[in-house]
């Protein structure tokens, strides 16, 4: 029985995304090459590692078993690189930071930076996820601080507030349905819209949202950062949602409306 530390890497990418297609893209794999190394390990252990079904992969009894192990190694084999390329790089420590994507746009780079540049014996590693995944992480030892929405973190972890961040509906001028003050999002399911990535973890928040709903939103456009979803929805392609201070910042120099979203997961 053998395994490398990618094969442990790209398991617990996999079992923290319940997929292998979410996972192999964490690990900078192509699905075919995480597909074999995954069919390898349960070769080469006689059990499988995986219960797939048509939502995704969970991990089995055996495979629960296996990210408990793989995350202590990786964790130690992480802290032993760390404390060995001090010597080399002048680093103390690494911190893992995981981020949602309204926290990573918009309120963390003058914050980190500014940490960064009066703490030069620490490096960070920041990677997006979905609040939901960022909780799950923190609980698991698997990351070392989050950035996610209040709602999403249990009690059990420990908090301190950083921002107050809003989600908005963006329309091109005058095309925001008449004498609203704030909205829900079946007020809008039927119009089309400007989305971000599929690999946001943002948009698949929204996404969420809109299954909860029954319906699928119909995206026209799919941008990279909030100021390109206002562009274009200026621009007549669709609706957006953006975090209130993205909505605020591009109102001052393009024709939009904004109209609060008002859902509790749009609070956060």
């Amino acid at each position: 029985m053998r395994f490398d530390l990618t094969d442990l890497r790209l398991f617990l990418n996999v079992a923290e995304a319940r997929s292998i297609t979410h996972g192999a893209e964490r690990s900078n794999l192509a699905l075919g090459s995480a597909s074999g190394r995954i069919s390898g390990m349960e070769d080469a252990l006689g059990v499988p590692l995986l219960v797939r079904d048509r939502r995704g992969v969970t991990p089995s009894p055996a495979g629960q078993c296996l990210v408990e192990h793989a995350r202590i190694i990786v964790q130690q084999v992480e802290r032993m690189r760390g404390d060995l390329g001090s010597f080399a790089r002048g680093l103390s420590s690494t911190v893992r930071l995981l981020t949602n994507t309204a926290a990573l746009s918009e309120h963390l780079p003058k914050v980190l930076a500014k940490f960064l540049a009066e703490n030069p014996t620490i490096s960070v590693d920041v990677e997006e996820r979905e609040s939901a995944d960022i909780a799950v992480a923190l609980a698991s030892g698997a990351a070392d601080v989050g950035i996610a929405s209040a709602a999403a973190v249990p009690n059990t972890l420990e908090q301190f507030p950083f921002r107050e961040d809003a989600l908005v509906l963006v329309f091109r001028r005058g095309n925001a349905p008449p004498r609203k003050r704030s909205l829900i999002l079946a007020d809008v399911i039927d119009r089309p819209f400007v989305g971000l990535p599929l690999d946001s973890a943002l948009q698949r928040h929204i996404a969420g949202q809109a299954a909860r709903l029954g319906v699928t939103l119909n995206i026209r456009v799919r941008v990279t950062g909030f100021d390109a979803v206002c562009q274009m929805v200026e621009a007549g392609a669709g609706v957006g949602i953006v975090p209130a201070v993205s909505a605020a910042r591009c109102r001052r120099r393009m024709p939009i409306d904004v109209i609060p979203l008002k859902e509790p997961w749009a609070k956060r």
